[in-house]
């Protein structure tokens, strides 16, 4: 999909004025109106590279709820496995993450907690295999 199909998509999308930058040229330039879910309003916003969206995420930040998002990350993760099945778990310091991968899409949702506070996202992002053997 490309930004003018996107624009046909989600109507409401926007211009971000200052794109989060990720690795690959990959940068955060649209996003659209917050979605309500789990007691946080997640913002959309979505990835382009190669003139192609590659990622969606829904992000709540700033989180001052008493859990610090913890309720939000739960319905999540159930959400996911009702969804793709059993998922995959990391725990880091600070940062909680519940793994799916669903064909061509890996899919994830987080909940980090730092100095600034906590944030929640659920990320929809274009599966990247690559050979072991040129790594």
């Amino acid at each position: 999909m490309n930004a003018a199909a996107l624009r046909e998509a989600v109507p409401d999308a926007t211009r971000v004025h200052r794109p989060a930058r990720l690795a690959g040229g990959v940068a955060g330039l649209w996003h659209g109106a917050p979605v309500h879910f789990a007691s946080l309003d997640f913002e959309p916003v979505f990835f382009f590279g190669g003139g192609r969206l590659v990622r969606v995420e829904y992000v709540a930040a700033d989180i001052d709820a008493a859990d610090r998002g913890e309720a939000a990350f739960m319905a999540l993760r159930d959400w996911g496995r009702a969804r793709f099945g059993a998922e995959l778990v990391t725990r880091d310091p600070g940062s909680d993450i519940a793994s799916w991968v669903d064909g061509d899409t890996d899919i994830y949702a987080q909940r980090s907690i730092d100095a600034r506070g906590a944030t929640v996202r659920l990320v929809h992002k274009a599966r990247v295999v690559k050979d072991a053997r040129t790594l």
